[in-house]
């Protein structure tokens, strides 16, 4: 049985027609850029990530780049950031002229860890930036006390986790301004690239829409040194059909890594994932860890499974950083869960037959 990585022939099946209907209706409009469409999407996905603020963006590096730039961070600027995200988070950093300070995560969770936090604030601590890694919500309580501690401004990066809560508090509505991303391949996922802010802050919302679209609140009139990073009105229109099945499509990820959970529960040296008390996970990437990881994810590939590896280079070790200084066991945990780590299919519409496949399969790699 040929299992790929991912598939988009459930979902897209379920959303067709009205993707279809919404692209005519926007054909027919005539309005292109920052019209009805985004702010319908804008205003129902607020509501979704029950915050008063969302603005939409051309995509989730250019959200997390304008959080930082509204908050007024820059040159000689430190904001916190876990050792093991994707670049994107720290390229963010790196766009504004601050400088990224990394911090270990929590090799069960994978997200940052709240107890290594306050030995990295320094006098020039602008900030810390939350990853919910995977799709598992950050243990955001403890982050927050030390932000309020020191002042901090705090800036989630959402990419992963939409719908995720801790403490029944969605991510993307703690921090002072907040990026997530839809490309594609996310769980709220666009027809192209895409991204938007979330916030109650009124003020910060009204100066992102203004860096978005060249400065310019008022057309031809320029406050401030902006950016073209608007969302598309038909990727717009796109989300808002897509964002009524995210419910279900979420419910249907948990279903799917339960089933995981259960068939691969004692099996070679599998690590599975864990989640953290209070916390809530949407499977964005179902994570396993082993020591085997190259040899398994051979394996299954041989045997027509697919896998991927997120991310087999943390951050301080990529080239991109070389100009930091970070050599290899700087950052250990880090280190090791990208050298152990292997992403295993995880999509909605998945079936328990697939998921028997896959553990099967595996069970057998362990049994040669």
């Amino acid at each position: 049985m040929k299992i790929p990585f991912l598939s988009f022939e459930h979902m897209n099946g379920q959303v067709k027609s009205e993707v279809v209907s919404a692209f005519e209706s926007f054909f027919d409009a005539s309005w292109y850029i920052l019209g009805e469409s985004v702010k319908k999407f804008e205003e129902s996905y607020a509501g979704y990530n029950r915050v008063k603020h969302c603005v939409g963006l051309g995509n989730g590096l250019d959200a997390l780049h304008l959080s930082l730039a509204a908050l007024h961070i820059g040159k000689g600027d430190e904001v916190i950031v876990p050792s093991n995200t994707y670049i994107a988070t720290v390229l963010s950093i790196s766009y504004v002229g601050a400088t990224p300070v990394f911090v270990e995560p929590d090799v069960q969770t994978y997200n940052i860890d709240p107890t290594r936090i306050e030995a990295a604030v320094t006098e020039r601590t602008k900030a810390i930036m939350p990853v919910h890694l995977y799709g598992q919500a950050c243990e955001m309580d403890a982050i927050m006390r030390i932000a309020k501690k020191y002042k901090l401004f705090v800036v989630e990066d959402n990419a992963q986790a939409h719908g995720a809560c801790y403490q029944e508090r969605m991510t993307g509505s703690w921090g002072d301004v907040n990026a997530t991303s839809f490309y594609p391949g996310k769980n709220l996922g666009a027809l192209g690239d895409a991204g938007a802010v979330t916030t109650d802050d009124a003020d910060l919302a009204r100066r992102i829409k203004a860096l978005r679209n060249y400065g310019s609140e008022k057309k031809y009139y320029n406050e401030m040194i902006g950016y073209n990073t608007r969302l598309d009105e038909c990727q717009a229109a796109f989300l808002s059909v897509k964002l009524k099945y995210l419910p279900s499509w979420t419910k249907q990820r948990q279903e799917i890594a339960g089933w995981y959970n259960s068939e691969l529960k004692g099996v070679g040296d599998l690590v599975l994932p864990v989640v953290a008390k209070g916390a809530t996970h949407v499977y964005h990437i179902y994570i396993v860890r082993t020591s085997k990881r190259d040899e398994l994810q051979r394996y299954l590939a041989e045997q027509g499974i697919g896998t991927l590896i997120h991310y087999p280079v943390p951050p301080h070790l990529q080239t991109a950083y070389k100009d930091l200084g970070y050599k290899r066991s700087d950052f250990p945990i880090a280190e090791e869960i990208a050298d152990t780590c292997l992403s295993l299919p995880l999509w909605p519409g998945m079936t328990k037959e697939q998921v028997s496949e896959i553990a099967t399969t595996i069970a057998a790699f362990y049994g040669h």
